[in-house]
């Protein structure tokens, strides 16, 4: 059965849609940069049409790119940021391979050990068969133990995933969570978890599409164009 077309009933054409979330998912842009960029062009709308389009395709971006994602390596790096939410300070639990490809993130309100079990257990059922051989964090308790939890339950007599707790050898996800911050710039502050969720989804698959982690891609930023494109095929 053909899958719907998420521009059914759009009134712009997928190119400028795509265009649109495209520039905002990739660049430190407002909505109003984006409203004003394509002003320029002669296509006019407000801010809340990039807002609505962002919360959409952003998540549709993501699920019509998992099938073309690079298997991950098996050593990863976990940490935890911060972003504000509706007002209010919430922890941004991100985890990389170690060639720095994207393997999920979580928002929650806390930082503990059900938190960090939570988003370790989401992050290894996402890549099934392709779990984890070591866990890199920083020396925060909860990881240990939660770690040590996810091991029993695998194979209580054998540590199946090796953790890692030297602060020095996660640089790598701190250097990406700096440079997430720069690319969110002055938009770090969501109303809600849910378009918290759907942009940062957008963000990172863009990211994603941007570093070569995904099968099929020609390089620089034309070849990111031609992804984007392909993915969506003939809908309109």
């Amino acid at each position: 059965m053909p899958r719907k077309s998420p521009f059914k009933h759009h009134r712009f054409p997928r190119e400028i849609i795509l265009c649109a979330v495209r520039w905002y998912l990739r660049y430190p842009l407002s909505y109003q940069d984006v409203v004003d960029l394509l002003a320029e062009r002669d296509v006019t709308f407000n801010r809340s049409t990039i807002y609505r389009w962002v919360q959409k395709f952003g998540p549709e971006l993501t699920k019509r790119t998992e099938k073309h994602l690079r298997r991950a390596s098996v050593d990863w790096h976990v940490d935890e940021t911060y972003i504000r939410v509706g007002g209010k300070w919430r922890y941004l639990w991100r985890a990389v391979d170690a060639n720095g490809q994207m393997i999920d993130f979580r928002l929650t309100a806390r930082r503990d050990a059900k938190a960090a079990k939570a988003f370790l257990n989401k992050a290894i059922e996402r890549v099934r068969l392709h779990r984890p051989v070591t866990i890199c964090t920083d020396k925060a308790h909860a990881y240990r133990r939660v770690i040590r939890e996810i091991n029993r339950r695998y194979d209580p007599h054998f540590d199946s995933i090796r953790h890692v707790d030297k602060k020095w050898r996660n640089n790598l996800i701190e250097s990406d969570h700096a440079a997430m911050e720069r690319l969110l710039g002055y938009r770090q502050s969501f109303q809600s978890l849910r378009s918290a969720k759907a942009t940062l989804s957008g963000i990172e698959t863009i990211r994603t599409i941007k570093r070569g982690h995904i099968h099929h891609k020609t390089p620089g930023v034309k070849g990111e164009i031609e992804f984007i494109r392909g993915l969506f095929g003939n809908a309109t």
